[in-house]
């Protein structure tokens, strides 16, 4: 099993720490595509947002999916990378795909206790329970369409990621 682990979801739905904690239990490099963004550039994503707009983060993010994707790899990546169907096929082709699913009061509760906001700018304006409804209501057609698992988060994190592994290994 040497595959690209790709995770996907919205924000707080916990990609970066099931993330390492998976790469961790297979023993495989781990990279979050913000973090990695951030690394390169030296901006937020609320900074690269600000200067290039949404349409340049996107590229960029898009950018980086394709700069960090080697075997034996966990990759975290954006809430929002599925927007782009290339995306959204280039991680279906070269990796196995788990889009880590949580209802919108769970990531909007997630999101009140650590906002952090330079690296998670507002989407939409709303308050973080209806940007959470809203952006999730957008996206869920996309996550399901770039995934190959669908988890739920709603539950003990080893737990998660036991699942993930059995599925990895069943395939």
């Amino acid at each position: 099993m040497n595959k690209t682990i790709f995770l996907v979801g919205a924000r707080a739905a916990g990609k970066t720490t099931l993330g390492k904690m998976l790469a961790n239990k297979l023993s495989y490099s781990f990279i979050d595509t913000d973090c990695h963004l951030l690394e390169i550039t030296q901006k937020t994503v609320a900074e690269i947002v600000e200067k290039e707009g949404w349409e340049g983060f996107r590229a960029r993010e898009s950018q980086v999916l394709v700069d960090t994707t080697k075997p034996n790899r966990v990759i975290a990546t954006g809430g929002g990378i599925v927007l782009a169907e290339q995306n959204r096929n280039f991680m279906k082709k070269n990796g196995m795909v788990f889009f880590l699913s949580a209802p919108a009061s769970t990531l909007a509760e997630r999101l009140m206790k650590d906002p952090n906001v330079a690296q998670r700018p507002s989407l939409t304006g709303l308050s973080i329970v209806d940007e959470m409804e809203k952006v999730l209501t957008e996206r869920l057609p996309l996550y399901h369409d770039a995934a190959h698992h669908i988890i739920n988060v709603n539950q003990d994190e080893n737990l998660i990621v036991n699942q993930m592994v059995e599925l990895l290994q069943s395939n």
